[in-house]
């Protein structure tokens, strides 16, 4: 099939202005600076003023990724972080309960840009031309601190506003997004040619308010119709339902187990959050490994045999710290041993999270790769609910079960849910081959 010379596309493999061949100076860039009271006695809304944030995370993607494959990253990062700077600001002089939950949920929508949209690996040498954009050292440029290791760090500082504000240099930022830089391109060559037949590779003629209304639909297909990111997703969201739900009933449990005071009862994230802190760096270590050996380049296939499956050896294995911990920090806190038995009962369990929370989240980057920003979108939506639900019902269950079997029966569902990970490993493949994103 002949090739058309109306077509834009990238100058070969190594063009520099595609976003997986940014220098490593520049993706290190992008990734860092991407990262950077009130008297009640009504516990569910002190519960709900916590996680009401992550409800916003729900909400946030529905709009978002969208617009991502509208205008780009860069624009949109810059509003979110203005919107999520400011609803910072109101959450901090907010007068009554009522303000600050409204804050806090405009606060999650805007604050759910970085986890909504997130894709600039490395392209490896020895698997150059390829097709995949490289994700050999995808974990590695994941391996920065997430959304709970900001939330450890604020509630360190503050009992009552557990958020850092993302710091973005505006003159360092990157457009990462192959559709929208293409788009650029083809403006530049009609611009310098005078021939206006030019048009992107990815321009399918459809009018933005036909793309919008696509890609928002896309999100729910790839949810519902997919099975393997359907079946993720609850995977997920029962993780970050269970993660909430500590971070809900933390203060509460070491100000009236152990007699911490209340200056002092941030501390009590510690241990989840040096466990997670540990989990990203060694997850992430490992995961590039079992790419960089498995991923042996051989000459049928030029992507190197790279399969999105290799992303998932490390959650098999991270699944039974997730229990693990639970049990420990149970029956530690109920009897009243040593502060730091539960602690590092905590950080076991924030090595299971981080180790579900990364795998997951790149091999759906790698498994659908243009259509990553709706994959993580609809992940995002389904997580976020349970995570914003789940944890109301903390106060109860505690009360009524007490912190051992309570925290037993999160144990127990943490148990049930380890045979996920090894069905995901064993029939990823199958059950994602089943479902053809680009035809929707």
């Amino acid at each position: 099939m002949p090739l058309d010379s109306n077509i834009v596309d990238w100058d070969g493999p190594d063009d520099h202005g595609n976003p997986v061949n940014f220098s490593g100076l520049i993706k290190r860039t992008n990734v860092g600076i991407l990262m950077e009271g009130f008297n009640t006695t009504n516990t569910l809304l002190g519960s709900f003023v916590v996680t009401v944030y992550v409800l916003g995370f729900a909400v946030g993607p529905l709009i978002l990724a969208p617009a991502w494959e509208l205008i780009g990253r860069v624009v949109i990062y810059h509003i979110c972080s203005l919107g999520f700077t400011v609803f910072s600001i109101a959450c901090a002089v907010s007068t009554n309960m009522g303000m600050l939950i409204v804050f806090r949920l405009f606060q999650g929508c805007f604050g759910s840009a970085p986890v909504t949209n997130g894709k600039m690996g490395r392209r490896p040498r020895h698997l150059r031309p390829r097709t995949l954009p490289g994700p050999r050292h995808r974990a590695s440029s994941r391996r920065v601190p997430d959304r709970s290791q900001g939330l450890v760090l604020g509630l360190l500082g503050s009992r009552h506003y557990g958020r850092i504000l993302y710091h973005h240099v505006l003159s360092l930022l990157r457009e990462t997004y192959p559709t929208v830089l293409l788009k650029r391109k083809t403006q530049r060559l009609i611009n310098e040619t005078g021939n206006t037949n030019l048009r992107s590779k990815r321009d399918n003629g459809l009018s933005t308010g036909q793309l919008f209304l696509q890609a928002i639909t896309r999100l729910f297909k790839i949810l519902f119709l997919s099975p393997i990111v359907f079946v993720s997703s609850i995977y997920v969201g029962i993780v970050y339902g269970h993660q909430y739900l500590m971070f809900s009933t933390f203060t509460e449990v070491f100000e009236s187990q152990y007699q911490w005071p209340t200056k002092s009862s941030g501390l009590s994230f510690l241990g989840i959050g040096v466990g997670a802190l540990l989990g990203l760096f060694v997850i992430g270590a490992v995961s590039n490994r079992i790419i960089k050996a498995k991923s042996k380049p051989i000459p049928e296939t030029p992507s190197g045999g790279m399969k999105p499956e290799y992303r998932l050896p490390p959650l098999v294995v991270g699944a039974f710290y997730i229990p693990a911990g639970l049990f420990m920090y149970g029956w530690s806190t109920y009897y009243k041993t040593h502060w730091i038995v539960p602690l590092i009962g905590v950080a076991i369990m924030g090595i299971g999270n981080i180790a579900v929370f990364m795998c997951i989240m790149s091999y759906l980057v790698d498994a659908f790769t243009i259509y990553a920003a709706s994959v993580l979108a609809a992940n995002t939506v389904v997580r976020s609910i349970m995570g914003a639900l789940l944890p109301l019902a903390g106060p109860a269950m505690y009360e009524s079960m007490g912190l051992g079997w309570g925290n037993n029966l999160l144990g127990f569902i943490a148990v049930a849910c380890i045979p996920v990970p090894w069905v995901m490993l064993r029939y990823g493949e199958r059950m994602r081959l089943a479902f053809d994103a680009s035809k929707l």
